[in-house]
Parts: C-alpha cells; sequence; structure tokens
C-alpha cells in the first residue's frame, strides 16, 4: 500500500451505536484524531469529578493512539476545547502528567457547551517517528 494510502483506525464508542465517523484515520504516517470525551468508561456519564474526567479523556486518546501502534510522545498538535477556560490551570497540572518528554503544539479554546454536559474535548494529530519505521522495515528483511 503507497505511504499515502488512507486507512482507517475505527473504535466504535460502546454504548453509543454505530456513530458516523472514525476515531481516527491514519494517511502515510499522519494520524488524525477525532475528539475525545472523558467519559467513564462503566458508566458512559461525564464523571462529576474534573480531574476524573480530564483522566477518563487522556485515557480514552491514549488508547486510540496506541490502537494505532502510537503514544503520547508521537503527537504534533493537539487541540482542546473547554466549556470554562477557568478549568486552564486544572486542565494543564493533569495534562503534563500524561508526557514523558517534549510537549505537542496546543491551542486551547474556550468553547460553549461540549456533548453530555463534557467540560473538555481533546483531538490531535500524530506522526509516527521514523525510528518505528525503521524497525518494521527492518523485521521485514
Amino acid at each position: 500500500m503507497p505511504s499515502t494510502a488512507k486507512r482507517v483506525h475505527f473504535t466504535a464508542p460502546s454504548g453509543f451505536g454505530a456513530l458516523p465517523f472514525s476515531s481516527g484515520v491514519l494517511v502515510g504516517d499522519t494520524f488524525y484524531m477525532s475528539g475525545h470525551l472523558g467519559l467513564d468508561p462503566a458508566t458512559k456519564k461525564i464523571p462529576a469529578d474534573i480531574a476524573q474526567e480530564i483522566r477518563f479523556m487522556l485515557d480514552s486518546f491514549g488508547e486510540t493512539l496506541s490502537g494505532a501502534a502510537l503514544a503520547m510522545e508521537d503527537l504534533v498538535f493537539v487541540q482542546v476545547f473547554c466549556a470554562d477556560v477557568s478549568l486552564f490551570e486544572k486542565f494543564n497540572a493533569i495534562y503534563r502528567t500524561y508526557f514523558s518528554r517534549d510537549f505537542p503544539a496546543r491551542a486551547f479554546l474556550g468553547s460553549g457547551p461540549l456533548l453530555f454536559g463534557a467540560h473538555f474535548e481533546i483531538q490531535g494529530i500524530a506522526v509516527k517517528r521514523q525510528k518505528t519505521r525503521r524497525r518494521a522495515a527492518t523485521r521485514r528483511k
């Protein structure tokens, strides 16, 4: 398959039926991720605790990346929508713990109401690192 061929990586959120979008689309080495909310995986609801909502959202984001053989360190751009920008510092305190190296470029935008009463929605772009491609090429030999 040519590197520019489109491959869809789809993980349908359980409990919501078939939704008309993919959680991410891989084009070449670039993975474009749809928005993720901080839904409690057990209840499919936004938790009352803001910190828990942030963790659920970032965990879900990481799981989608992992499903495409990527990690948080592969993110190059992240966009966060926030229904209440006064939560900026609280978000940052938790967000920074999900990265072990350099942070991706990021936009943090005030928004109107978000689906299911969420305070945050995150989307991003990740790129497979050269090291990953070399390792895959070595395995093919």
